[in-house]
């Protein structure tokens, strides 16, 4: 897919430190520190400060991980369905000396080789998808004949984990403004690197918080993917878009969250360049969206002062989920950004957190109508649950 102005890589420049960064990013300056693990994936620390000594070596003996996945197209629905069998067998629920997130010591190798880190981001051993031996064939383009049953292609993209601290019984709730300015650096330094490979057509930043979600590791981490097709919901996002500035000449989401500030029932809070909101449909019990208040395509091309603000923006929003019950909420964090390529003009950037936690001890299940048709039935009103968000205040 041709792609259009604004996705380029974030410059750096090297330092005096051996192999150190400083990645030219629009927030507070950080750096950057890439080595190679064991196994050849590739390990980046960020650090708030220069001169950290990021020398340690993975001294595992890691043989590749075989990745054999896939990208199939479904022909009745025309969305893509990624299988990765090799998944099986992940890590899943060790116990927390054996926390492969957690730094290396003396007695233990873990996937990170310093005994010590503020922010990490590394390939993924188990990956959903891999990075192409060549160059890559584009999965948007069916064969001439396909098959009613449906096609498949190698599933190219990149899957990477971010650890946002080295503290294993911390949480992103409980992580500082200083700690928290660092990971949305890293978000935006692997956000430009990422769409500006030429298989990559969107890249999706997300966190899966707590076991009710399905989370297989307890340190507080969260995930990139970069798939090579947009996804079924940024193309309904963009075909929603495209009608909305054929009608009415201008951004869906700007003319949404204008409508939402005028009505106001369902802020959750705001600030010079932020605005979190409950969505007037929403689909779970708790959900926030947060959108900068200027057009911005994604987290890459934001300028400082929206960058040092959505610090302190972000960590409000989760600090509430983490509120709302007698122990912290569940939640999916994700990064709905632009894709690289066509549509990327009508995309919006904004940040999507939600619970499956209905009421103390009760979970949202997707059941028959979710499940089986695609329609979501809420048990709690949109704005009832903006009210319960700004009563329980985010502790600053």
């Amino acid at each position: 897919m041709p792609r259009v102005a604004g996705c380029s890589v974030l410059a750096v420049q090297e330092r005096e430190q051996p192999g150190e960064i400083v990645v030219d990013q629009p927030g507070p300056r950080v750096f950057r520190t890439d080595l190679r693990l064991a196994d050849g994936r590739t390990l980046r620390y960020y650090d708030r400060s220069p001169g950290h000594d990021r020398s340690a070596l993975d001294q595992r003996e890691l043989a590749s991980v075989a990745s054999a996945s896939e990208a199939r197209f479904d022909p009745a629905l025309g969305e893509w369905v990624v299988v990765a069998s090799h998944r099986q067998s992940r890590t899943f629920l060790p116990a927390d000396e054996d926390c492969p997130l957690c730094p290396t010591t003396p007695t233990r190798s873990t996937e990170i080789p310093a005994p010590d880190y503020e922010v990490v981001v590394f390939d993924n051993r188990f990956p959903s998808l891999v990075a192409p031996a060549g160059a890559p064939p584009s999965p948007a383009a069916s064969p001439d004949d396909p098959s009613p049953v449906g096609y498949a292609v190698p599933g190219w993209g990149r899957c990477e984990v971010v650890c946002f601290t080295s503290d294993h019984d911390s949480s992103f709730a409980a992580l500082s403004v200083a700690q928290v300015e660092t990971v949305l650096a890293a978000w935006q330094d692997r956000t430009a690197e990422l769409s500006a490979l030429p298989e990559v057509e969107q890249v999706f930043v997300f966190e899966n918080c707590g076991v009710e979600i399905g989370v297989t590791l307890s340190h507080p981490h969260g995930q990139i993917y970069a798939y090579p097709f947009q996804p079924p919901r940024v193309r309904r996002q963009l075909d929603a878009a495209r009608r909305h500035r054929a009608r009415h000449g201008s951004c869906l989401w700007c003319d949404l969250v204008g409508a939402e500030l005028a009505e106001r029932r369902r802020i959750v809070r705001e600030s010079e360049h932020w605005v979190a909101l409950v969505p007037f449909a929403s689909r779970w019990p708790f959900q926030v969206q947060l959108y900068p208040r200027r057009h911005v395509a994604d987290l890459a091309t934001l300028d400082e002062a929206e960058s040092r603000d959505l610090a302190v923006a972000y960590l409000d929003v989760i600090r509430r989920f983490s509120r709302l019950f007698s122990t912290p909420a569940p939640y999916i964090a994700g990064w709905q950004q632009a894709p690289t390529g066509e549509g990327r003009e009508l995309g919006h950037l904004f940040a999507e957190v939600l619970t499956v936690r209905r009421a103390e001890g009760k979970l949202k299940y997707l059941a028959g109508s979710e499940s089986g048709m695609g329609v979501f039935v809420n048990d709690v009103t949109p704005e009832r649950a903006a009210a319960r968000l700004r009563e329980v205040g985010s502790g600053f």
